[in-house]
């Protein structure tokens, strides 16, 4: 869309408050960054996606947060700024405020916010610097990694001895997907990164609290189970001819026991429709 970049370009170009980066092809979000970053002068760098809105008050409230030298990145609360657009959307909403006010939140007690989101996320410029190899020559399979770098920086900052944080009150509306087949293209893309990141953080969680480890082994682990859940039932129904009520009966448990307690912590009762969200889960 270099056209309408173009566009902003020539927009704001002569404002002495801004500069641009115009790069001669589209070569990803991370190397971006990087190019972004080797110009840079302050001492903090704010990430912000190209289809994020941050409130006035985000930039301050995440600075106020890096006064501490011992952090290196720290993140706002995102939202769907579409969230009333489709039944997905709200879904949607409602799983990024589950993953900020939950994980990101309970993992921020232990200074240890394990992935750092794209749409907003605040960086201690001397410590990117020092990472920039690291996470400019990272390799998959072999290749070059063209996902997952949110997570990845996160993890190299918190493997350089950094804190990495979440503040609640720094709101970042997102578009997120509105059809189902690319809300997952864009999960799959996700989960890969979070399997990938996973393995290399594991000599990382020695040093962690018990906790972090626990979560992230839950993070791992649990979707894995539930698949295998779904595997067996399947097999069940397929070699008996009957429907697994047990494995059923413990999904839904399971669902309405989370949907509940969220609805119940939020103080909203829309949080008990996310049992819709199971079935996307499978």
């Amino acid at each position: 869309n270099r056209e309408a970049i173009v566009r902003v370009h020539d927009y704001y170009s002569r404002d002495p408050r801004f500069s641009f980066i115009l790069l001669p092809e589209n070569v990803g979000k991370r190397k971006a960054q990087i190019a972004a970053i080797g110009q840079s002068s302050g001492d903090l760098v704010l990430n912000v996606d190209s289809d994020s809105t941050i409130a006035c008050d985000v930039v301050s409230k995440l600075a106020s947060k890096m006064r501490n030298p011992e952090v290196g990145a720290v993140m706002g609360q995102l939202t769907a700024s579409n969230r009333s657009d489709t039944w997905l959307t709200k879904l949607i909403d409602m799983e990024y405020w589950l993953a900020c006010n939950e994980e990101r939140a309970a993992q921020a007690r232990f200074g240890a916010v394990m992935c750092c989101c794209g749409p907003c996320a605040m960086y201690r410029r001397s410590a990117l610097v020092s990472l920039l190899d690291q996470y400019e020559t990272q390799l998959f399979r072999g290749k070059p990694s063209n996902f997952g770098e949110d997570r990845h920086l996160t993890i190299l900052m918190l493997k350089a001895g950094f804190r990495t944080e979440y503040v609640p009150d720094a709101v970042v509306a997102t578009v997120v997907p509105d059809r189902l087949k690319p809300y997952l293209c864009q999960q799959l893309r996700w989960a890969r990164s979070t399997f990938r990141d996973t393995f290399l953080a594991l000599p990382l969680l020695r040093g962690l609290n018990r906790f972090i480890t626990l979560d992230v082994v839950g993070q791992n682990v649990g979707p894995l189970l539930l698949a295998l859940s779904v595997v067996t039932g399947l097999a069940h129904f397929i070699m008996s001819a009957t429907v697994p009520w047990w494995t059923i009966l413990m999904i839904v448990s399971m669902t309405m026991i989370r949907c509940s307690v969220v609805a119940l912590h939020s103080r909203q009762l829309r949080f008990l429709g996310f049992v819709l969200h199971t079935p996307i889960n499978l």
